[in-house]
């Protein structure tokens, strides 16, 4: 009989780091690290700062049994059992959970890191006791996961929550997944400042962008506003077809104040309901949901 387990490992393999945790019986957490993830070196190179990793977060559980959990960004194709849709280039195409499995030597999970926040916040932060729950990850790009009853849906294709490439302009501007108008290219972090540097000539952060919109300066409030607008029919898409019982917001973009009243605002106005009623919150987790989602998943 195999024997329960005592810890939870997970790990959040990230575009510029690796992030480990190791929650005890209890979800607490016993030890945390963070190793660059080097991706510049190289997909060999990424495998060997996971297997360095979990080494070092299996130690701390004194031999113990554990499950482990694998955030990512992209999914495993179902057809191929290979990784795509990685914006960490080098990790599309490649197996890697059957080589992380030999490399270990145990069994693992893998889930899409927007899945893992969505997990996190469902079980331990701001969805909490909710039945349907949708996590955005506004950041860098932008990208979505469901949560019902506590299980990740994840759906045939592996692509259940992927709301960052749906088209909400087809003569808006191109993804790097081959569409145009996608809801990455307009509302997250890196989509924003691509269009302000286009329209304006200015290449700005968005939090200095921010910063000229609550200073009144016209072509950010101009911008900012368009912004709102784009925020608000992606979501409100979203709600339609979806209709949870709460939406948790995470990433960079997500720190917006503005985003909990102009932002939900524009949402209530292109949900199809006679009265809006879906809470749009941030997350409670901040940077940890990713790895702590990753350690709830594991197996």
């Amino acid at each position: 009989m195999k024997e329960p387990s005592v810890y939870r490992l997970g790990i959040d393999l990230g575009g510029t780091k690796i992030e480990g945790i190791v929650l005890d019986s209890g979800d607490r957490e016993v030890y945390r690290l963070r190793v660059p993830t080097g991706q510049e070196n190289g997909y060999s190179h990424i495998l060997r700062n996971l297997a360095e990793v979990y080494q070092k977060l299996a130690l701390k559980t004194g031999a113990h049994p554990h499950t482990v959990g694998i955030g990512t960004p992209g999914a495993l194709s179902g057809v191929t059992g290979l990784l795509k849709n990685s914006n960490t280039v080098c990790l599309n195409g490649k197996p890697l959970r059957e080589d992380l499995r030999k490399i270990l030597g145990r069994d693992l999970e893998i889930q899409n890191d927007a899945n893992c926040f969505a997990m996190a916040e469902a079980l331990r932060g701001a969805g909490r006791g909710k039945s349907l729950v949708f996590g955005v990850i506004m950041g860098t790009g932008c990208g979505g996961g469901i949560v019902h009853e506590g299980k990740v849906i994840t759906g045939l294709q592996k692509i259940a929550g992927e709301w960052g490439h749906m088209s909400v302009d087809p003569a808006g501007p191109e993804c790097y997944c081959g569409n145009r108008g996608c809801v990455e290219t307009f509302i997250s972090g890196g989509g924003l400042e691509k269009l302000y540097e286009r329209e304006s000539g200015e290449k700005l952060p968005l939090k200095e962008i921010v910063a000229k919109y609550r200073q009144k300066e016209p072509a950010a409030v101009t911008f900012m506003n368009v912004f709102f607008g784009h925020f608000g029919r992606s979501l409100a898409n979203l709600i339609n077809v979806l209709d949870p019982d709460v939406v948790v917001l995470g990433g960079g973009v997500s720190n917006i104040d503005e985003l909990y009243t102009r932002g939900i605002e524009e949402v209530a106005k292109m949900t199809f309901t006679d009265h809006f009623q879906t809470p749009v919150v941030k997350h409670e987790l901040g940077d940890s949901a990713g790895v702590i989602g990753a350690a709830l998943i594991g197996i």
